[in-house]
């Protein structure tokens, strides 16, 4: 049987890797680290793809030339190439998009594409990134399953830029909806919490509730500067 591998270190990730490893046509191999993540080690298992359901290291061209290398980025690419995606799309006011699987190569987001699904954005980003995960199973499948070629990307690109930490204070927000998506935007592990900042404190947001009497209701983290 052909080996393959699922690259990812998020936990909700481990329910997609027990279901691949249920099908009886492939060997599979989960790597979560970088520091796994070498020419050496896919060299080892020599996978016929390599399947990336969120990763945010850089690909070597060694390893995405010797392997074939698919990622799932949440956006109708051509638009939306780039860093930070969820947030880009919700900031930028979409409440629905598409999650594209697309052929690792040299250039960010630009590679051809293999299909397309719908995805809902509302919700945290944690609650969201769950969603993704039967979306991409089914994608992985479909794409198993019927030896899917990928074509071309077509249209005029729209780039979107890695957001930085500072990017997620809400002390300029004057709209309850902002403040609303700002915080669940943010709100899975790993990402930079939406803040305010006193003169010694850093109030930071999770779990926030936008109710019908127009107010935000969140948890919040103080922690002193």
């Amino acid at each position: 049987m052909s080996n393959y591998v699922l690259l990812s270190s998020k936990s909700w990730h481990d329910s997609l890797f027990d279901t691949l490893k249920k099908r009886k046509t492939e060997n599979w191999f989960r790597i979560k680290t970088n520091e796994t993540f070498t020419f050496d080690e896919l060299n080892c298992i020599s996978p016929v793809k390599v399947f990336i359901p969120h990763w945010s290291h850089i690909i070597s061209e060694d390893v995405f030339n010797q392997f074939e290398c698919i990622v799932f980025h949440m956006t109708d690419l051509p638009y939306g190439r780039g860093g930070s995606p969820l947030q880009n799309l919700i900031v930028r006011g979409h409440e629905f998009t598409m999650i594209t699987a697309l052929r690792v190569n040299e250039g960010i987001d630009t590679g051809d594409i293999y299909l397309k699904k719908p995805l809902d954005l509302s919700g945290t980003a944690q609650v969201i990134f769950e969603r993704t995960v039967p979306i991409i199973e089914s994608m992985i499948q479909e794409i198993l399953d019927n030896n899917l070629q990928p074509v071309p990307q077509k249209g005029e690109p729209t780039l979107f830029k890695r957001r930085k930490p500072k990017e997620s204070n809400i002390e300029e927000l004057s709209d309850l909806t902002d403040v609303y998506n700002y915080i669940r935007m943010l709100d899975a592990p790993g990402y930079p919490k939406a803040f305010l900042e006193t003169e010694h404190f850093k109030l930071e947001f999770t779990n926030p509730n936008y109710s019908d009497n127009e107010q935000v209701i969140a948890d919040v983290r103080i922690i002193k500067k």
